[in-house]
C-alpha cells in the first residue's frame, strides 16, 4: 500500500508537471523518500557507475587538450616564459636581430592603453554650388613627364622576362628624383614585340570611358579580399553623379563572388554608383601589390582627370566628392592631400611593428630598411621645427590629389618603390617624399598631411583588427557642422583601415 502511494505520487508530479510551490515540492520530496526507501540503494549504485564514467570522459578530453596545446606549440613554434631565462634570451634575441639595423637604442614598446580617437568636427562646405575650383595652378612646378612604354632585350638575354614595373636600374632610378622634363618607369611597360602582357589588361570599353573622366572616385578588391561598400547615394549631390567618375576595379575572381552575393552590375555596368571595371591579368601575385597600381597611377589610369580621389576597399564614403577636393585641396592650395598614421609617425617603429606582425618577409624588409638608411633616412622627430612632415608614417588608405607634375612625379616614384621593394607602402612613403625634396630644394611640392586622422577618417585600431572588425562613420550634424560617429561593422581582412567620412 505505501508503495503504491508513491508510485501515485510520481504519476501525479508526472501527470501535472514539476510546477509545484517550493512548500509542496519539499512535502511532496519528503513522501516519496520516507514511502520509497527502496529505490535508494538502486540510485547509489547508478551514481557510482555515473561518477567512474564522468572522471574517465574528464580524463579523456583533458588528454585531448593537453596533446592539441602541445601541437599547437611546436607548430607556430610558441615558446613558453620559463623562469630565469625569459628576459635573458628575449634581450640576446632581440640585441641579434637590432643589430647593425639601425635600431640600436630604439625600442618599441607595447602601449599599455589602447589609444582612443573621439569623433571630430570637420568644417566642410554647405553645398557643392559653393565650390570654386581654383583655374590656374600658378604656384605649382610645371615640367612634362612621358613614360616608358615598352622595353627590348637589347643585351639579348635569354631569361628575359617583361615586367609591369619595368626593369629600371639603380642609375637610371636616381635620376627620376628629379623634377624636370622626363621619361621614366611608371608601371604600364610592355616588353618586347611578340612577347605576352606584363598585365592589368582592360576592355576597350572601359579605357575609353575612362579617358573621359575629369574627376575621379576609384577602389579596388582583388581576391576577393573584401566586400563591396557602395557610396552612400542620398550623400552625393546631383552635381557629381553627373560629373564624377565613381569607378570600383575587380578582377574576375571577385566579380564571380559579388554577383552570387547579389551585387550584380546592371545594363551600364554599375553597382549603385560604382562603375564596376574588370581587370584581366593581374601584374602581381601579391594581391596587395596589385591593388596600388589604381592606388598610385590614377594619372595613368584616367589620363584626362584633373583630380582624383583614392579609397580603400574598407572605406564607404558618405560625403560629396566635390566638398572633399575643396577642403583638402582648394581650400590650403594643396596638390596632395593624405592622412598621418593614427598611431605610429617613425619608420623605425612602423618596420618594428610589420615585422611583429609578419606583414612581409623579415628578410625583404630589412634590405629596403637598410638601403633607405645608406641614403639618408633618419628618425623622425617631433622637435625638430624643420621636420618637412608632421608624421613619416602615413595612414595612406584617403588620398586626395590633383594629377600636377609633382603630384605625378611624386605617385610615380612611390609606386616604384612599391615595384622595387615590399608592398608595404608606409615604410616607403617618407623615403621617397624626403628625396624628393632633398634632390629639388627650389622646386615646392605642396602636399598637405593633416595630423588628425581621426578627423577625417576612422580607422580599425590594432585591438580592433585582430578581432577582424572595422568601423564606417555615419554621418550627422547641422548644415554648417558634420560629426563622424562610428559605426562597429564586420570587415575583411581588415585592413587596415576604414572609412572617410567627414
Amino acid at each position: 500500500m505505501i508503495s503504491s502511494f508513491g508510485r501515485n505520487v510520481r504519476m501525479a508530479l508526472y501527470r501535472h508537471g514539476t510546477e509545484l510551490l517550493p512548500e509542496r515540492r519539499e512535502i511532496t520530496g519528503s513522501i516519496i523518500r520516507h514511502f520509497d526507501r527502496s529505490d535508494y540503494a538502486s540510485r547509489i549504485r547508478r551514481g557510482k557507475r555515473f561518477a567512474r564514467l564522468s572522471k574517465r570522459r574528464l580524463t579523456f578530453w583533458m588528454f585531448v587538450l593537453a596533446v592539441v596545446s602541445l601541437i599547437y606549440l611546436s607548430v607556430f613554434d610558441v615558446k613558453l616564459p620559463l623562469h630565469g631565462k625569459r628576459n635573458s634570451n628575449s634581450a640576446t634575441t632581440r640585441d641579434r636581430s637590432q643589430e647593425g639595423s639601425g635600431f640600436e637604442g630604439f625600442e618599441f614598446t607595447k602601449p599599455k592603453h589602447r589609444k582612443q580617437h573621439f569623433p571630430c568636427e570637420v568644417k566642410f562646405l554647405d553645398s557643392v554650388d559653393n565650390v570654386i575650383e581654383p583655374l590656374e595652378p600658378v604656384n605649382f612646378e610645371q615640367f612634362s613627364l612621358d613614360y616608358v612604354d615598352r622595353e627590348e632585350n637589347f643585351d639579348g638575354i635569354d631569361a628575359f622576362e617583361p615586367r609591369f614595373g619595368g626593369h629600371q636600374t639603380l642609375e637610371e632610378r636616381e635620376k627620376t628624383f628629379y623634377a624636370r622634363n622626363q621619361t621614366m618607369h611608371c608601371g604600364f611597360v610592355k616588353g618586347p614585340e611578340g612577347s605576352p602582357s606584363t598585365g592589368y589588361d582592360l576592355d576597350w570599353e572601359d579605357k575609353e570611358y575612362m579617358n573621359t573622366c575629369h574627376i575621379v572616385v576609384s577602389s579596388c578588391i582583388f581576391g576577393s579580399s573584401d566586400f563591396l561598400r557602395r557610396p552612400t547615394s542620398r550623400k552625393i549631390s546631383e552635381y557629381s553623379k553627373k560629373n564624377v567618375c565613381f569607378v570600383m576595379f575587380l578582377d574576375e575572381q571577385t566579380i564571380l563572388k559579388l554577383s552570387s552575393e547579389g551585387h550584380v552590375r546592371d545594363d551600364r555596368g554599375y553597382i549603385g554608383l560604382w562603375k564596376i571595371v574588370i581587370v584581366r591579368n593581374l601584374p602581381y601575385v601579391d594581391m596587395r601589390r596589385t591593388g596600388k597600381v589604381p592606388k598610385f597611377l590614377s594619372h595613368r589610369l584616367f589620363p584626362s582627370a584633373r583630380f582624383s580621389i583614392w579609397l580603400d576597399s574598407k572605406m564607404r564614403l558618405h560625403t560629396d566628392p566635390m566638398l572633399i577636393l575643396e577642403y583638402f585641396l582648394f581650400r590650403n592650395g594643396s596638390e596632395y592631400a593624405i592622412s598621418n598614421h593614427y598611431d605610429r609617425h617613425c619608420v623605425w617603429e612602423e618596420v618594428l611593428q610589420n615585422k611583429r606582425l609578419n606583414k612581409y618577409n623579415h628578410s625583404a624588409i630589412d634590405e629596403q630598411f637598410n638601403f633607405y638608411q645608406s641614403d639618408g633616412l633618419t628618425k623622425f622627430d617631433p622637435s625638430n621645427s624643420n621636420t618637412l612632415l608632421p608624421s613619416y608614417v602615413p595612414e595612406g588608405s584617403f588620398i586626395v590629389r590633383a594629377h600636377t607634375p609633382m603630384s605625378n612625379l611624386f605617385s610615380c616614384l612611390w609606386f616604384n618603390e612599391v615595384d622595387r621593394f615590399t608592398s608595404r607602402d608606409q615604410l616607403s612613403f617618407a623615403y621617397t617624399f624626403l628625396k624628393l625634396r632633398r634632390k629639388n630644394p627650389d622646386k615646392p611640392f605642396f602636399l598637405n598631411m593633416f595630423k588628425d586622422y581621426g578627423c577625417v577618417v576612422s580607422s580599425a585600431g590594432p585591438a580592433n583588427k585582430r578581432w577582424g572588425f572595422s568601423f564606417e562613420p555615419r554621418v550627422m550634424g547641422s548644415k554648417t557642422k558634420i560629426f563622424i560617429v562610428l559605426e562597429s561593422v564586420i570587415g575583411g581582412e581588415l585592413f587596415e583601415k576604414v572609412v572617410i567620412y567627414p
